[in-house]
């Protein structure tokens, strides 16, 4: 039976993680005294569900949880630190803290510690989120007891809607462009000047001018595409800002 402990405190626990080339003891006094904090975790580093939907709409959605209160997002798994500082890199996840808890020592204090030897992994964390203010865990999204690797209630959304179901969220922004392109250049500029991220398609190789022009009737680059509208090149951009 899987546990649910909000209205304690979190486990004290020192997480041994590489930073910079230096080995640095983080505690959990650390990561949770006097922040809010969101935390998820999951049963692998570069496993599908983990790098295909949970690590990255955390990140996508950094800034509303932001501006909601919510000081840090981190990421625990039972991976040592290389694994976890080599899966960041990859997920290009800079708003979020990855979590090695390479021993599993915070995941059994939790209660969430599970086997899945079936498949090779050994002793892992269970999927689960919770909200954690000052120290103290207020509310804990746990996947249900089944078979397999549930995702249904501690994804972002779910547990941004719990803080603020009014919450406003980011704009989604891609920007098609090609190496060299001054154009592009600016209209990235731009987007980062009003504060939006956006995900960069560019040009070469298996993505061709012929893939732009059957997808965007376009020719073109930079194209821009803001809540799947399309905007057009960098003067349209700059004319949609005003």
């Amino acid at each position: 039976m899987l546990k649910n402990i909000e209205g304690q405190n979190i486990p004290q626990v020192t997480f041994p993680t590489m930073q910079d080339g230096q080995w640095i003891n983080v505690s959990s006094n650390d990561l949770f005294a006097n922040k809010t904090v969101v935390l998820f975790a999951l049963p692998g580093a570069f496993t599908p569900t983990c790098s295909s939907a949970h690590v990255p709409r955390y990140n996508e959605l950094f800034s509303a949880f932001a501006d909601n209160g919510v000081d840090n997002i981190i990421c625990l798994s039972v991976n040592d630190t290389f694994v976890m500082n080599a899966w960041k890199k990859d997920q290009k996840a800079e708003n979020i803290t990855f979590l090695p808890d390479g021993n599993g020592e915070f995941s059994e204090k939790m209660g969430l510690l599970v086997d899945k030897s079936e498949i090779g992994f050994g002793k892992r964390s269970w999927r689960y989120a919770m909200i954690v203010k000052n120290g103290v865990i207020e509310k804990m999204f746990i996947e249900p007891e089944v078979d397999g690797d549930p995702f249904e209630v501690s994804d972002a959304d779910t547990v941004l809607n719990y803080i603020n179901p009014s919450a406003k969220l980011p704009k989604e922004v891609t920007i098609i462009t090609k190496p060299g392109c001054p154009h592009c250049a600016s209209a990235k500029k731009l987007l980062k000047e009003k504060g939006l991220a956006y995900e960069e398609i560019v040009l070469g190789g298996a993505v061709t001018t012929t893939s732009l022009h059957a997808i965007t009737a376009k020719k073109t680059v930079p194209q821009i595409y803001i809540d799947g509208k399309n905007i057009g090149g960098n003067d349209d951009l700059v004319a949609y800002f005003k």
